[in-house]
């Protein structure tokens, strides 16, 4: 009866035991490497308590979805376009990328800052809208059909038109600059 007694008692504790490795493990597989629990939701070590997705000085894109570091793509019609470049890997993969787009766009303010959140309108040579749309950073990379186009940008209260003419990929680059900041 003592032997039965002392193997319940055996069984009950590696029982709890395994419980308790199993919930320690569970700690241990959110813990980020070199940090303690308390940061397995953060970003890095260095990252303030509360902060979930992205410090100030994250160099990466809140609408970067494909790992490459270009932004998503999106269409009107048969037009397709990127924008961004907020980050420092999303502007280098727009900027390596824009031998592949007939149309380059770039939007600058004062001491060449970048500009975001400017209204773009293309329209082709008989004056048909082919894009409307809002750049979400100072770069924005169009695949139209060669022709001629005017791009009109509004940024605040200060609008500017340039002409292009698309002859294929990566051949149409346009510049934007506005002189104050909004």
């Amino acid at each position: 009866m003592e032997m039965q007694r002392n193997s319940y008692r055996l069984v009950s504790t590696l029982v709890a035991a395994a419980f308790a490795f199993g919930l320690a493990g569970g700690a241990l597989a959110q813990t980020p490497p070199g940090g303690n629990a308390g940061t397995a939701n953060r970003i890095s070590p260095n990252t303030p308590p509360g902060t979930v997705g992205g410090t100030t000085t994250d160099n990466t894109s809140a609408g970067n979805v494909n790992q490459t570091g270009m932004p998503q793509t999106q269409t009107q019609g048969d037009v397709s376009f990127v924008s961004g470049g907020v980050g420092l890997d999303e502007s280098t993969a727009l900027r390596r990328a824009q031998h592949q787009w007939p149309l380059s766009l770039r939007f600058t303010g004062p001491g060449s800052e970048y500009v975001s959140d400017v209204h773009v309108q293309i329209a082709d040579s008989k004056g048909a809208t082919v894009l409307d749309a809002t750049a979400q950073g100072p770069y924005m990379l169009v695949r139209l059909r060669p022709g001629r186009y005017t791009i009109h940008a509004s940024h605040g209260d200060e609008h500017r038109s340039q002409a292009v003419n698309v002859r294929g990929n990566g051949s149409a680059r346009a510049s934007f600059v506005w002189h104050a900041s909004h």
